[in-house]
């Protein structure tokens, strides 16, 4: 099962009109703990910012899963309610879990969740869906 934390990179990142400004984005790494987190994060933003950076924060998320579509570019939190039923007294219980989705809009958000969800057996409803601030999502990487 992946830990996902989510770090923020401070920079000064160069606007369309020459200017720097300083800049935190989000990003998703899977790592083992809070330290590998913060160097897989340097090491994988490294070659794109020129200059100096720091990582501002990390922090453990709850996303349960998550649902690559190579063609997104965005990233989609889908809060999804898991719905049982209480053997002895009959009750419907819910369990909220996080599921991060890739996707180009919210439309298409919706549909690779229901694309994602299809071999499930329990009982859901969707929540919510909403876009995050993401800028990438980095796997674990095995290293051979």
């Amino acid at each position: 099962m992946a830990n996902w934390f989510e770090c923020k990179v401070r920079y000064d990142k160069l606007q369309e009109n020459g200017a720097a400004k300083k800049v935190t984005e989000p990003y998703l790494v899977d790592a083992l703990s809070f330290t590998e987190a913060e160097a897989r994060i340097t090491e994988e933003q490294r070659p794109f910012i020129s200059g100096e950076f720091s990582v501002s924060a990390v922090k453990r998320t709850k996303i349960a899963e998550i649902f690559w579509n190579e063609g997104g570019d965005r990233w989609y939190l889908v809060k999804v309610a898991f719905i049982t039923i209480d053997e002895k007294t009959a009750a419907e219980k819910r369990s909220i879990s996080q599921i991060l989705v890739q996707a180009n809009g919210f439309k298409s958000a919706f549909e690779n969740f229901l694309e994602g969800m299809k071999g499930t057996l329990a009982d859901y409803e969707i929540a919510s869906i909403s876009e995050t601030p993401l800028m990438d999502v980095y796997k674990m990487k095995v290293e051979e």
